[in-house]
């Protein structure tokens, strides 16, 4: 339909526009805005008025608001901007409208492009304050900066926000959802739920994994005993109601790695990594930051915690330790290899892992991890698991004697003794740093307030003592928890009576490798294994959690070609045999005389002739042979090995062998010849 010129229309529209659609983009950033500030959200619907006062009929005006509640920064992904690109790119569009240049988008990239392709396709870009003709050099430099200025915009209105919120979270006042065990009281002063159920459940997971030492353990236990976990829903009808269901693993982890569990106020505990899609667009990826120096906010002691933030950093430490793709140790698993986790290369340091080989995968030998960051290339070599698990058994069981326990007892003891003066010695420097500290202060307190230099000097000095003071602590602190630990009376009575049922206990048929590897770890901190190439030996080095520390000299188990290999001495007799005897006879006289293949098996008249093959050994056949061999036969008779075999099967051609799996020896002479090339003529 033709369209009447209205003289009110601007000069920049044109018929060409007004025969092309008119849309109409629609967005709001979050969807708060789209619930709470409605006013905006019409003003932008108002714009179908806009285009029908400049001439557009009212079928060829489309609006687009697929994008509301999606912010305009970065390159987030919006089926509405992308609709409208792609409107504009197949020329089907004559104004593109929007309340504002920003509400188009607030990066520059963005804008430019659509721009771009605006002023290629001869589309009029509209808003509240005016039209603008993308192919005017004045309308593109105007429209450019106002994408710059809503793009800097958006830059402040974030940081002031991100700054408001900093500055409330420095203080411990800015309040986010609570992990479940926790709530707010009406002050909004973070405190322990008040239902006991739910505190109780919160305390049997943290329970759970000290006694188990994983977070499979923990859901292991609920399953076991049936019971439920708490979890607060957000949003909805149930927004802030508890709800119990399944504990999973992933639930255990997040409530293991939360700070506020020990009673922290944290704040930044994640960065937000961003990577680019193959259409562009910012996928967000947020990672959690493991140490406490590098989150913005920390403030222990905020609130009642459920554990110590000691027992807070021991979990940390133990499910890092658990993580099979690392090189720490793990937790006690299933599995034959007792020694799994604890192993430490000697030539690279890195953490030793098992694999199992053998025909039926059952025989673990342990490796250095080192082969698979670089390949196929053994850069370390490996240990058999059976000889180090069985001479690591074998010390542990020796270190739990009774008289030996009693020595180590005795030593500890002795260290005890000197320990005593070191920490007189602490304590005394401690004492020093606290008077020269309360020294400061009386100095400061009695210094006159109008001479502000030299209270500024006073008080400068009492800050430094005050830090020297509390680095004399934390140094002491460090002290103690590496200080070896001396047991009591009592203690030392539990620990000789239990040494007395180690060894029973070791070798009870009950007894599982799981439970061993908890032994293992109980005594030992870690092994050092150095094994060089082609050395038939390899040492170990176990250091004990006590501070023993003892080394052994293991052998390495032959290759399998080694372990299959027959002595001279067999290899010789066979030889001897073999002259007046077939590979029958040799076999029954070898059993007969005890001998046994390397495998402790009996020899087999297959194995006989396997050595004589491998060493070269003639046998009888190759003596007493009567006829003539295949090839022979079928040289003779003019014909093909396979026909003779054929002729063999079909009684056309005499043979025999002396011995199930002999060659053939082909019965011909000059009696039978002719007769049978004649059959083959």
């Amino acid at each position: 339909m033709k369209m009447k010129q209205n003289l009110s229309i601007p000069s920049k529209v044109r018929a060409e526009h007004l025969n092309r659609e008119a849309l109409v983009y629609v967005r709001q950033s979050t969807m708060a805005q789209v619930r709470f500030n409605q006013e905006s959200t019409q003003r932008q619907y108002a714009l179908q008025e806009r285009a029908l006062s400049l001439g557009w009929p009212e079928e060829h005006i489309r609006v687009i608001d697929g994008d509301l509640g999606i912010s305009g920064s970065g390159r987030s992904k919006r089926p509405g901007f992308a609709q409208l690109v792609t409107s504009v790119s197949l020329g089907e569009v004559g104004a593109v409208f929007g309340l504002e240049i920003s509400r188009l988008a607030r990066s520059s990239a963005d804008l430019m492009k659509l721009l771009e392709l605006c002023g290629l396709f001869g589309t009029l870009v509209i808003d509240e304050d005016g039209i603008y003709d993308m192919s005017d050099f004045n309308d593109r430099l105007l429209i450019g900066l106002k994408g710059t200025m809503g793009e800097a915009e958006l830059h402040f209105l974030h940081a002031r926000m991100i700054g408001g919120k900093e500055n409330a979270a420095s203080r411990g006042e800015l309040r986010f959802p609570l992990p479940v065990g926790y709530t707010y009281d009406p002050d909004g002063k973070t405190i322990m739920d008040p239902d006991e159920e739910v505190q109780h459940a919160v305390s049997t997971l943290f329970k759970a994994f000290r006694t188990s030492g994983s977070a499979y353990g923990v859901v292991r236990y609920f399953s076991e005993n049936n019971l439920s976990f708490p979890k607060r829903a957000y949003g909805g009808a149930w927004d802030g109601k508890i709800t119990w269901g399944t504990l999973t693993h992933s639930r255990v982890l997040a409530a293991i790695h939360n700070p506020a569990y020990a009673g922290a106020y944290v704040y930044g505990r994640y960065r937000d990594n961003k990577t680019i899609d193959a259409d562009g667009h910012f996928e967000h990826h947020p990672v959690r930051l493991p140490d406490k120096e590098d989150w913005k906010v920390f403030l222990p002691g905020h609130h009642q915690a459920y554990i110590s933030w000691e027992e807070f950093e021991e979990n940390q430490k133990r499910l890092d330790s658990n993580r099979t793709n690392t090189e720490r140790c793990g937790p006690a698993r299933e599995g034959a290899a007792l020694l799994t986790g604890v192993l430490l290369c000697g030539k690279c340091g890195r953490r030793m892992t098992v694999r199992y080989t053998g025909t039926d995968g059952i025989r673990p030998v342990y490796e250095c991890i080192g082969r698979w960051e670089h390949g196929n290339k053994a850069t370390c070599s490996s240990v058999p698991a059976e000889t180090l698990d069985q001479a690591v058994s074998e010390k542990i069981l020796s270190v739990m004697k009774p008289s030996e326990l009693e020595i180590s007892l005795k030593i500890m003891h002795s260290i005890n003794d000197a320990n005593r003066m070191s920490d007189k010695q602490w304590l005394l420097s401690i004492e020093r740093a606290q008077y020269e500290a309360d020294r400061a202060e009386r100095q400061f307190m009695l210094a006159d307030p109008e001479n502000r230099l030299v209270v500024r000097s006073l008080e400068s000095n009492w800050n430094q003592k005050l830090k020297e003071l509390e680095k004399a602590k934390q140094d002491y602190a460090v002290y103690i928890s590496k200080k070896a630990w001396v047991p009591s009376e009592k203690e030392e009575q539990d620990i000789l009576t239990l040494a007395q049922k180690i060894p029973e206990i070791w070798n009870a048929p009950t007894s599982t490798p799981k439970e061993k590897k908890r032994i293992i770890r109980i005594l030992i901190d870690d092994i050092t294994v150095l094994s060089e190439k082609r050395c038939p030996d390899f040492s170990a080095g176990i250091r004990f959690r006590s501070g023993k520390c003892e080394r052994l000299v293991l052998k390495k188990n032959l290759p399998c070609s080694d372990r299959k290999r027959h002595t001279d001495s067999t290899v010789s007799m066979i030889r001897e045999l073999a002259a007046f005897m077939n590979d029958f006879e040799i076999a029954d006289r070898l059993n007969q005389d005890g001998l046994v293949t390397p495998e402790g098996k009996p020899f087999t008249y297959a194995g006989v002739r396997w050595i004589r093959h491998k060493h070269n050994i003639s046998g009888p056949y190759q003596r007493n042979r009567q006829g003539i061999s295949v090839a022979e036969a079928a040289s003779l008779l003019g014909i093909s090995t396979g026909k003779v075999y054929y002729g063999i099967s079909a009684g056309k051609i005499p043979a025999r062998k002396q011995h199930q799996g002999w060659p053939w020896e082909i019965l011909i002479d000059d009696s039978n010849l002719e007769s049978i090339k004649e059959l083959y003529t």
